[in-house]
């Protein structure tokens, strides 16, 4: 996996700001927090200088278009409780740093440290995952703003959103084999306003992101895959064949059309989904 940790432990108030953190070679610091869930936290945080540093995270990255201008990036934080937990994380950093593709979000660098659980801390390991920042929110995000002052997206913007959308799907489903994303979703879809152009999509959050190919051969493998199915992809826009798979069937990545015609009807905004 190469994950490492270099320099000073994380020292942060996730209220107030503040704070180091060192990703391998190149430190960031906190702030502010941008969002959580479960046991994950976003934050904002600007890249600052070391003494050891020679060229900081440019000279890490091979496509400086993601390099921001201003230094900041987020960060997602994982705390990380047993062994299970810890193989999934691996996974989703495995599977992002795959994909090279301008609509979805890519993975700039990474670490896994090991720490000692306390009775007030229960988790084994952290993990730092570190993307390009799109203040302007989600769909989701924005779709709630809309609805409140009535407003709606252009046919025009609803058009170029789906269209970036079906291409980052194309380049994860061009793969051999295809990987499909599992949880196409409003709540996935981080979007950039940008004057005189239309919305820019990137679906982001490859935690769920799988091999989009399976052969069912038996009623304990659809159970199975119900069962996963339940927990990684969100349900308003989970394929019919996730739900209720035969026992005997070829599930592939077209899943992830179901979703993204599901996503497509709630940039419409004629769904009352959450997601």
């Amino acid at each position: 996996m190469g994950c490492s940790f270099s320099g000073l432990n994380a020292l942060y108030d996730s209220v107030n700001g503040g704070g180091d953190v060192w990703i391998n070679e190149n430190r960031f610091r906190i702030v502010r927090q941008l969002g959580e869930g479960g046991f994950a936290y976003v934050y904002l945080v600007k890249e600052t200088p070391n003494d050891s540093m020679a060229g900081g995270l440019a000279n890490k990255l091979k496509d400086s278009s993601h390099l921001s201008d201003d230094g900041t990036y987020a960060m997602k934080k994982v705390l990380i409780q047993n062994n299970e937990q810890l193989e999934l994380v691996r996974e989703e950093i495995r599977v992002s740093s795959l994909f090279n593709h301008p609509n979805l979000l890519p993975l700039l660098d990474h670490a896994i440290i090991s720490v000692k659980p306390t009775q007030e801390a229960s988790w084994n390991h952290e993990a730092y995952l570190l993307f390009p920042v799109h203040l302007d929110g989600t769909l989701l995000d924005n779709a709630k703003i809309m609805k409140a002052k009535k407003e709606f997206y252009s046919t025009s913007d609803v058009l170029q959103i789906f269209q970036q959308l079906c291409a980052g799907l194309k380049h994860m489903h061009s793969f051999d084999p295809p990987y499909a994303h599992n949880d196409v979703k409003p709540g996935n879809v981080l979007i950039t306003h940008r004057r005189g152009l239309p919305p820019l999509a990137i679906l982001m959050d490859f935690g769920s992101a799988r091999p989009g190919r399976k052969q069912i051969s038996t009623r304990s493998e659809a159970l199975q895959l119900q069962e996963w199915a339940s927990e990684h992809c969100s349900a308003p826009f989970r394929a019919p064949e996730l739900w209720d798979c035969p026992s005997h069937a070829d599930i592939d990545e077209r899943t992830d059309i179901w979703s993204l015609g599901c996503t497509l009807y709630a940039i419409i905004g004629r769904s009352g989904s959450s997601a």
